[in-house]
């Protein structure tokens, strides 16, 4: 949440009110002056003060999903079942969303929140995030591919994918294992890929995203709150600016 929506809705005060305090450097947030009142905090994972005042309100709410093959990555869908239908209504909350998409018929990490600001940096393109995949596909996998990924994939129309880590874990004529490190999110990126060198996903499951990995405890389908430690993984993202770029498609 902003800054300045966060301590006018504590009632510190007006709009105008807020905003005097932040430039009269009257605002801390974590022992520094912060007057950026674009800022996005959370008063659970910062020290936020006004004066001698600390900002106690539990701002946002941060889940992991281990998302099932079958269900959509959306808020409303009036045919399939959304992740946020996997939430319970005991954890449910006004704006809750999930951060990037995956695919229907694709497993693993999604994270989901109500921080707005949150989501919107982590997808950034220049932000570089990365996020790694499990991929399965239906042909052997080489050396060559591993180079042509390194290169940066070109699809079909000429648009060329950024250098991505490509790892085989076991090769075979008719199935392939492997891991796959990429920093951007086009549109069916990961699958369009394997298809530019031959290959066709039968199976994708996301691992990791940014410094969050997916906890293997979790079943399809079950999610959690992310722990204190994640939490902290995350402040990098948490900085907005006010000319961003915009942001890509997730896979």
């Amino acid at each position: 949440m902003r800054l300045d929506k966060l301590l006018e809705q504590e009632k510190i005060g007006s709009r105008r009110k807020v905003k005097a305090l932040i430039r009269s450097k009257q605002v801390t947030v974590d022992g520094q002056v912060m007057m950026d009142e674009s800022l996005n905090v959370d008063a659970a994972l910062q020290d936020i003060f006004v004066g001698d005042e600390k900002i106690q309100q539990q701002t946002h709410v941060y889940y992991m999903l281990n998302k099932p093959q079958g269900v959509v990555t959306a808020v409303k869908d009036v045919q399939h079942q959304t992740v946020i239908d996997l939430i319970r209504a005991s954890d449910q909350r006004a704006g809750l969303y999930p951060i990037g998409r995956l695919d229907r018929d694709t497993e693993g990490l999604l994270l989901i929140t109500d921080n707005g600001q949150l989501g919107y940096q982590l997808l950034l393109p220049h932000k570089k995030v990365s996020k790694c995949y499990e991929v399965v596909v239906n042909e052997r996998l080489t050396e060559v591919d591993c180079k042509e990924f390194a290169e940066g994939i070109v699809f079909s129309d000429g648009k060329q994918c950024k250098p991505a880590e490509l790892r085989i874990l076991s090769s075979e004529e008719n199935k392939s294992h492997a891991h796959l490190d990429i920093t951007e999110g086009k549109f069916h990126q990961v699958k369009k890929m394997f298809l530019s060198v031959g290959k066709k996903v039968i199976y994708l499951k996301r691992l990791s995203m940014g410094p969050i990995r997916l906890d293997p405890s979790l079943g399809l389908g079950e999610y959690r709150s992310l722990n204190q430690q994640e939490l902290q993984a995350l402040m990098p993202y948490f900085t907005i600016h006010k000319k961003e770029k915009s942001v890509e498609h997730e896979i």
